[in-house]
């Protein structure tokens, strides 16, 4: 009897862990291959015009750099992206990454056509 109550104390244990890891880990990398410097980087759910604070902080993320960005899923897991180009303060949106499965988002940009993509790993 013991056993088995050991065993059910540490299955519940198991679960109650992988659930917590699933609910608060969403932090990716970003990797900058738009061709600019960018120096803000925003999160929003889906298409929200609220954006929040900048990820980057003080800092500027190059072009062909990358940056671990922490994030936690307690919201939603499908969330749009917005950033600022540093050599001109043109702004432009990403939308629809689902955080909770996705490890590492290179970020591309023509800005002849205004066109976005982005490769999801």
């Amino acid at each position: 009897m013991k056993i088995l109550s050991l065993a059910v104390a540490l299955l519940g244990a198991g679960l109650l862990v992988g659930k917590g890891a699933a609910a608060g880990n969403a932090d990716f990398t970003i990797v900058n291959k738009t061709g600019y410097p960018i120096r803000h980087i925003y999160i929003a759910p889906g298409k929200s015009k609220t954006w929040g604070e900048d990820r980057l902080g003080d800092g500027i993320l190059e072009n062909n750099k990358k940056r671990l960005i922490k994030f936690s899923s307690k919201a939603a897991c499908t969330q749009s992206l917005n950033v600022t180009f540093d050599d001109d303060d043109s702004e432009v949106e990403w939308d629809d990454f689902n955080l909770c499965e996705i490890n590492t988002i290179t970020l591309k940009y023509n800005r002849k056509t205004r066109e976005v993509s982005a490769d999801e790993e």
